[in-house]
């Protein structure tokens, strides 16, 4: 198995930087596309192990990324909390149910986890199959939202331009918005949990809203409960240890912070300069990312340019040093798959020469 990735994660030392793509399984590519049109719909595809396999492995047949993710969605945990998740064509999501008064929120439960079975069976459908591609196969990604960017969902019923039900319960019941996310902090650590039993090698926290939070907010109502989902993980599993990597867009700000949570790994968006946060982490963690997305809608040579820059940022890896290369956030829809291509290696060609030979390292230890 190429076992890069996660070597990497734990600032081990590997040949080349590693790389996958936030939202690699998606409607860039063709094939994802087809397979859509056959599910009827997306939570048809979602809610299909057979079908989530097959968008998962798409993009590996086409590149030679070091890691697949797990093709669900952020919001199935609280569409299994009994919100009537639905997704309209053209439109984000939606819940039938949001939680927009006392009542509801006090009526919250952690959902049984037998509710999202059909997630748990694609991890251990993928896991199959990966493993039948022998030295081809890479390791599979669990994830969930954060319980903070769960609750944005869970109080706007979709999402939103402001947030404006989210802050106003969060300034105004400090209590109830503390309630959605203990429930959601437990059911989160849970969900991974479960996906880690069924086969997932590591696990990523997406944090996609807490960047929009105050100073201070962001500690109290998103970065406190992705530090208390982290304690409550698994951290082996089937004899190896299972790295965990967090994500906040626009949570550049707090980097120290998230490094201390405990996570093996942070993800950083595009607003970050990597070497200044190499320095302030000091390689207490890796890092992941973190590559504009819209670089991929550039010509083959300010892509590889690109890619080159973000590589000599990071710079040469030393023991205890760890990068992942991705995109800063999800990559788009309007991309080229041939960009892809060029992206994933530009990569593994350039990035070997900022790594120190795993000989030299053992040596160096």
């Amino acid at each position: 198995m190429n076992d890069i990735f996660l070597r990497s994660l734990l600032r081990q030392p590997v040949p080349y930087t590693p790389v996958w793509l936030m939202r690699q399984a998606g409607r860039y590519l063709p094939e994802y596309r087809a397979t859509r049109a056959k599910a009827g719909s997306f939570m048809g595809l979602a809610q299909s192990p057979a079908y989530a396999c097959e968008v998962t492995l798409q993009p590996l047949d086409r590149y030679a990324l070091d890691a697949a993710i797990l093709f669900s969605d952020i919001l199935t945990v609280p569409d299994a909390m009994g919100l009537g998740l639905s997704f309209a064509e053209g439109e984000g999501p939606r819940f039938a149910h949001p939680l927009r008064d006392e009542a509801a929120i006090k009526a919250l439960q952690v959902p049984d986890m037998a509710r999202l079975q059909y997630v748990f069976d694609a991890v251990r459908t993928i896991r199959q199959a990966l493993s039948r591609r022998g030295e081809q196969c890479v390791p599979l990604i669990g994830f969930s939202g954060s319980p903070f960017t769960l609750a944005c969902y869970m109080v706007e019923g979709g999402g939103s331009d402001d947030y404006r039900h989210l802050k106003t319960l969060l300034y105004s019941r400090p209590d109830l918005m503390h309630r959605i996310l203990d429930i959601n902090a437990e059911a989160v650590a849970q969900y991974l949990n479960a996906q880690i039993d069924a086969g997932a090698q590591a696990v990523m926290i997406f944090d996609t809203w807490g960047g929009m939070l105050a100073d201070g907010a962001f500690h109290s109502f998103s970065l406190t409960y992705t530090r208390r989902v982290l304690s409550l993980l698994k951290r082996e599993h089937e004899g190896r240890r299972v790295p965990s990597i967090i994500f906040t867009k626009g949570g550049g700000l707090w980097l120290e912070d998230m490094a201390a949570t405990g996570a093996d790994a942070v993800g950083l968006d595009w607003t970050v300069n990597l070497a200044q946060a190499r320095a302030r982490v000091a390689d207490g963690c890796a890092l992941q990312g973190n590559l504009d997305p819209s670089v991929l809608f550039a010509p083959p040579e300010a892509i590889r340019a690109e890619v080159s820059r973000l590589l000599q940022s990071y710079g040469q890896h030393q023991p205890g040093s760890g990068h992942i290369f991705n995109l800063g956030h999800g990559i788009s829809q309007f991309t080229p798959p041939e960009s892809v291509s060029i992206l994933v290696d530009t990569v593994h060609e350039v990035s070997r020469a900022f790594h120190v030979a795993p000989e030299s390292a053992q040596q160096m230890t």
